[in-house]
């Protein structure tokens, strides 16, 4: 610190009765010490102002650069400044104090009837930061602008700010209050109010619906450099020293509702995208479409971009935010590009927009005892996230009723996926004790409903949010598990095949495709983890891994390392057969590498060669090849025990000569996995299928030179009274 400094510090704020500078330096500069400037305001009409009864208050920081020298020199001007800035927020002035700093530089406090107003200027810098506290519920908000309009004297200065709720709200409904959305827990206010170093902090839209409260605001972080976009928009060159500043940035605008954030416009499209297309692209024929929110419009952009849909009904509970979208998220609503789609997707001929209460609108239609004629192949629920809370969340995401309703507007081979919130991390509570309980119970709502064949979950993290996203989906056929997992080529060809042509010729998606719905196929580690400290704790987590505690026997061409050997001849019989070349005790794992090396062949593939077999080579001399295949396939090859999966497993190595039996007492081999349905709902599953298709474990002990006998059902599915 300077002894300018100093000076200036102690000059300026050693009122009490103890100094913090030496006595003979103070009096040296005693004489050019200016008065302190006071004044008081009367009381009179102030006891007729409200008074906050919660300790809880607003703090509002303000620092500008770039002001004049001469301004923030002037302990009148800054006086003056801070009297009209305290009426303009509609505050009470009780008095105030300035001083006038050597140097250089004001510092002042302001006493409110509602707490207080405080800056201080570095004149030779151009700086002043200032702070503003009051009780009360009236926002601060408002005053930036005239903090700035009364401060930032200069021609290039630059504001930040920062707000937040103070103190302690103890009435549980001022916790609800309009303030609420604004504190440091909420989206809106971690994202936008608290932050102190926003290049831009612009507010675009603030107002309260008949439904709730809309916001959007325009943000741009100070150490944000130029994308791609940015790049070809101001022709960036090599070397440009703009790379390396936030100067041509194009600001994120993001949407908040109640204080929830909804979308960032950066980042929209991949949320949007692995919300809608997965779902659409594992039906066969997504013709008939229901939208729940989505009020931006960016679903409904997705939706639009299949040639296979017909119609789009879009149950938005909010008018008021779908006209704001129009005019203030246009990007998300846009279908300019679509080749035969309105400009504006709302305003497409294939959509009909109600606004209605969508849980209301499906139990209307859909509930118990109602017929509706039309159903839908797919419904998207775009939301709220389930642990927002609040009367939409839990009508949507606690309601049996609902989720019937839901189900029943389905058709039979019909799909549901649903916004699922904040993906869990492995360091999760029991699911249904946590802050995402309402997820797990809309899991179990549906998990517990007749008409649900098949539940997957899947994450998504470049959706801008500050945690990976995750989604939900039903499906009312068991088949839909089969087109989820089907190959990357598949999906690909999908996504030329079934989507609407672009006037740019660009592709319609930015980020789905073949490789990242291959990514969403099993669920991460997390959903496992979570899901396995469910009570009762679910059967298969006791089978994630293989048991280190058990032994694993192979086969191997080097006899000395082969615990099999394989037989040829047998009482002078031509025999194929396995037995035992050790003794191997029982749960040992047998033959785990040679299962592993089984090849897998899809439904579909499987038909294409029945086909070729039938109608294309026939009299053709190589059909002999393709009708052996198919032969072997039907010998050696067994169905995956995930109902749905569309799978087949073709043996090819030392297992396919395994002896089988009808007679249990006979055999010595079984599943790793026990014989039990797959439930609808299964992490576990989705993650391990492969492992619980294919090993196998000795079920008693196997002596040197025993053959090798398994069930000859071992791959089917158990009897229903074996499932409990």
């Amino acid at each position: 610190m300077t002894t300018a400094m100093v000076l200036a510090f102690g000059v300026g704020v050693s009122l009490g009765p103890d100094p913090i500078v030496p006595m003979d330096i103070e009096a040296q500069f005693k004489a050019a010490t200016p008065e302190v400037q006071s004044v008081e305001y009367p009381a009179s009409g102030l006891s007729d102002v409200e008074s906050p009864h919660e300790p809880a208050g607003q703090h509002l920081l303000v620092d500008i650069k770039g002001i004049e020298a001469a301004f923030l020199d002037s302990e009148a001007r800054l006086a003056e400044a801070m009297v009209d800035a305290v009426k303009a927020g509609g505050l009470s002035m009780l008095s105030y104090h300035c001083h006038k700093l050597i140097p250089a530089g004001v510092s002042c406090v302001g006493v409110l009837l509602e707490s207080h107003i405080s800056f201080h200027t570095w004149p030779d810098e151009g700086v002043i930061t200032l702070d503003l506290f009051t009780c009360g519920p009236k926002s601060l908000l408002p005053v930036v602008a005239d903090v700035e309009r009364l401060f930032a004297i200069g021609e290039n200065t630059k504001t930040y700010w920062s707000h937040e709720l103070r103190g302690f709200r103890l009435n549980e409904n001022t916790t609800k209050s309009t303030n609420s959305y604004l504190a440091d827990t909420s989206d809106l206010g971690f994202w936008v109010m608290s932050p102190l170093d926003l290049e831009v902090k612009e507010q675009i839209v603030s107002v309260k619906s008949p439904i709730q409260q809309i916001d959007i605001w325009d943000v741009l972080e100070v150490d944000d450099t130029p994308g791609h976009d940015d790049a070809l928009k101001h022709n960036l060159q090599p070397g440009d020293p703009r790379w390396l500043t936030s100067e041509i940035v194009t600001p994120d605008r993001l949407l908040f509702l109640d204080g929830s954030i909804q979308s960032i416009s950066t980042s929209e499209k991949e949320y949007h995208e692995a919300l809608v297309h997965p779902t659409m692209f594992s039906h066969e024929n997504p013709r008939r479409i229901a939208i729940i929110g989505g009020g931006e419009g960016a679903v409904l952009r997705e939706v639009l971009k299949h040639n296979t849909v017909e119609s789009v009904v879009m149950i938005e509970v909010d008018e008021m935010l779908v006209d704001i979208a129009r005019k203030h998220l246009e990007g998300m609503n846009n279908c300019t590009d679509l080749i035969g789609r309105a400009d504006v997707c709302f305003d497409d001929e294939l959509v009909t927009v109600v606004y209605e209460d969508s849980h209301k609108w499906f139990m209307d239609r859909y509930g118990s005892g109602k017929e509706a004629e039309t159903k839908f192949d797919v419904v998207i629920m775009d939301a709220l996230d389930p642990e927002d809370g609040g009367t939409i969340s839990q009508d949507l995401y606690s309601n049996a009723d609902f989720v019937g309703a839901l189900l029943s507007s389905l058709t039979d081979n019909g799909i549901l996926v649903s916004n699922a919130g904040v993906a869990p991390t492995i360091h999760d509570p029991r699911a249904d004790l946590g802050v995402f309980s309402n997820r797990e119970h809309f899991i179990n709502l549906f998990e517990e409903a007749e008409e649900t064949a098949a539940i997957m979950v899947y994450e998504e993290a470049h959706c801008g949010f500050l945690e990976p996203h995750s989604f939900l989906v039903v499906c009312k056929d068991v088949k839909c598990r089969g087109r989820w997992q089907r190959d990357n080529a598949v999906f690909d060809y999908d996504v030329y095949e079934r989507t609407v042509r672009t006037i740019s010729k660009e592709r319609p998606m930015i980020h789905y495709d073949g490789t990242t719905q291959h990514s969403y196929r099993a669920p991460p580690k997390a959903w496992e983890t979570v899901y396995c400290r469910r009570e009762p704790k679910p059967f298969e987590c006791d089978y994630i891994w293989l048991d280190d505690a058990k032994e694993v026997h192979d086969y191997d061409f080097d006899e000395e390392k082969s615990s099999f050997e394989i037989e040829y001849e047998k009482d002078g019989e031509t025999v194929d057969s396995v037995s035992a070349r050790v003794d191997i005790p029982k749960g040992s794992y047998v033959l785990p590498n040679h299962l592993a090396s089984s090849f897998i062949i899809s439904d579909g593939s499987y038909d294409n060669l029945e086909d070729i077999k039938e109608d294309f080579l026939e009299g053709v001399a190589d059909a002999k090849l393709i009708e052996d295949l198919v032969k072997f396939i039907d010998e050696n090859g067994h169905r995956s025990v995930s109902d749905g999966i569309g799978k087949t497993y073709v043996e090819v190595g030392v297992s396919f000569l395994i002896d089988e039996s009808d007679d249990e007492k006979k055999t010595n081999l079984g599943r790793w996995m026990p014989r039990r349905k797959r439930p609808k709902y299964s992490p576990v599953y989705d993650r391990h299928y492969l492992s619980f298709d294919l090993f196998i474990v000795a079920t008693k002990d196997i002596k040197k030179g025993e053959t090798l006998v398994r069930p000859t059902d071992l791959w089917e599915d158990p009897p229903e009274e074996d499932e409990e």
